[in-house]
């Protein structure tokens, strides 16, 4: 056999696998030639030419670098961990196969459905009544206690008639709903019997986690149960405008339809949140997860568990944040506080001497930097509780002592009239860019204030106001004609302000908003 070695084997560019192989066997013949002749010369060099060749081919394993692992924080945790299934009451899926071999509405483009379910009702001599049946529902949650307690979400229990609970050992449990509270969206469930030896988490402290801390999320996505995801806090005191009390922790951890109830964990194995909610686009994961602080759950949870109503402190205000143009109209320093839309009557808000235009500041001497801090601090404390309030009131600051109230389940509104009437005759044109008459000439407007019945959209009010508004003050005084609001503006120019402050009412809640002044 002979080698063509005027074609080094760097040179041939094989273009197919077989040519790679042939090429390849070409190579090894070579070489044992090429021993055949060291062996000839001395077995030695042959000898000690082989372990080289084995060596220098092999890849040698290397540490890599340290990444957690939360294998031993999960087998501590995820027996306490349950699935909770919930039947309730619900009407018939009006996209599930109707009677007579209707079609299956959930295969149909939505633009198309009411088309069809006309004509197959019609068809079938007119729709019959949903029927209401036993509903399933899904959820997760987990033992706080040996003997069974075990907090999950309101939404996944309500309206039970039958829950059950199934921890990763694939037994059930029969279980009762002890006490629930929509506002946090927690709820307190308990295991039926004497069974004491539950394997149950604890709370963390009260600080929680902070921004960037690894956290792990066990619950039971799409019914699958026992499944684990793995995250960092994102966020914490988030507002998802799902209440007056939003004060979320947002995760990175996968969390999915199912995991609502089920725990976050720090790495101690600590219950540092309950997932609650996802923003979701789509109604998958997409790496934002809203997570019930612990500090926020163990105080309700106490209650929920001692067979105590969840009773919240009650000032009966209606407020709203202080924006930098409000601030500014109130001649406050900087924009902070809760400012007081309207003080309702016979409530202790009322009755202290709060009044429209006041801004609280500081509770109990503890200063307040939003309105959403003041809700959140003001339910936190039980009624009956003695409170001070730091008010802002004509450019000074004053304190107002009072009594908390109970936090009604239906807090009570304003009692306007939204009815509105097209017809604006006797409307007037004020230089914030509205066209206004007064209320007493508009059905249902009420005796009170200018009602607005038209925005120009390259005016100061654009987006401010909306055409229905009525205008109750100017600047912190009463009007009732396009006099009074001149007037009012003439003032505030005359001070200096660049904005003025108007107190408005709009589907049954009053609010200020602040306008720049004579740009109409």
């Amino acid at each position: 056999m002979t080698i063509d070695s005027s074609k080094p084997a760097g040179e041939s560019k094989p273009s197919t696998a077989r040519g790679f192989l042939a090429l390849r066997r070409k190579t090894v013949i070579a070489s044992a030639l090429a021993l055949g002749v060291a062996g000839a010369l001395g077995g030695q060099a042959m000898i000690s030419s082989t372990p080289a060749l084995a060596e220098s081919s092999a890849i040698q394993p290397q540490a890599g670098p340290a990444l957690p692992s939360f294998a031993d924080v999960v087998d501590r945790v995820k027996p306490a961990v349950v699935s909770v299934r919930v039947k309730n009451v619900a009407a018939d899926d009006e996209d599930a196969g109707g009677p007579g071999g209707g079609p299956d509405m959930g295969q149909i483009p939505d633009e198309l459905k009411p088309f069809l379910k006309k004509f197959f009702d019609n068809r079938q001599g007119g729709a019959p009544k949903p029927k209401k049946h036993l509903g399933m529902a899904q959820g997760s949650g987990f033992f706080i206690s040996a003997d069974g307690y075990v907090v999950t979400n309101n939404h996944v229990v309500q309206g039970a008639k039958e829950v059950e609970l199934a921890p990763d050992d694939n037994t059930t449990y029969k279980a009762k709903v002890i006490g629930t509270d929509a506002r946090t969206d927690l709820a307190l469930l308990k295991v039926e019997g004497d069974r004491k030896d539950f394997p149950y988490v604890k709370f963390g402290d009260a600080e929680g986690p902070r921004v960037g801390d690894w956290v792990i999320a066990v619950g039971n996505p799409f019914g699958l149960g026992g499944s684990v995801t793995a995250g960092i806090v994102s966020a914490r005191g988030r507002d998802i405008n799902s209440g007056p009390y939003d004060d979320f922790l947002q995760i990175d951890a996968a969390v999915n339809k199912g995991n609502s109830g089920g725990p976050t964990f720090n790495l101690k194995g600590e219950v540092v949140g309950v997932n609650t909610a996802i923003y979701s686009p789509s109604g998958g994961n997409v790496g934002i997860a809203f997570s019930i602080p612990a500090e926020v759950a163990t105080g309700i949870v106490e209650k929920l568990k001692t067979g105590n109503s969840i009773a919240r402190g009650y000032i009966g205000v209606q407020i709203q944040p202080v924006t930098d143009d409000i601030a500014e109209s109130l001649g406050l320093p900087k924009a902070q506080g809760a400012l007081v839309a309207e003080a309702q009557k016979g409530t202790p808000g009322e009755k202290a001497g709060l009044k429209s235009g006041d801004t609280i500041l500081k509770v109990d001497g503890e200063p307040i930097d939003s309105a959403r801090e003041l809700s959140r601090k003001i339910a936190s404390m039980d009624p009956g509780k003695d409170v001070t309030l730091t008010i802002w009131r004509d450019g000074k600051e004053e304190t107002k002592s009072l009594k908390l109230g109970t936090l009604p389940d239906e807090p009570k509104k304003a009692s306007l009239n939204d009815d509105q009437n097209d017809d604006d005759a006797g409307s007037s044109k004020v230089k914030l860019g509205i066209e206004v008459t007064p209320a007493s000439k508009m059905a249902g407007a009420g005796d009170q204030g200018l009602v607005v019945t038209n925005v120009d959209e390259d005016g100061s009010a654009a987006g401010k106001l909306a055409q229905g508004d009525v205008i109750l003050k100017v600047g912190g005084k009463s009007v009732s004609s396009v006099a009074d609001v001149t007037s009012s503006l003439d003032a505030a120019q005359k001070d200096g302000k660049k904005s003025v402050l108007l107190l408005v009412k709009r589907d049954n809640a009053t609010r200020f908003v602040a306008i720049e002044i004579g740009q109409g």
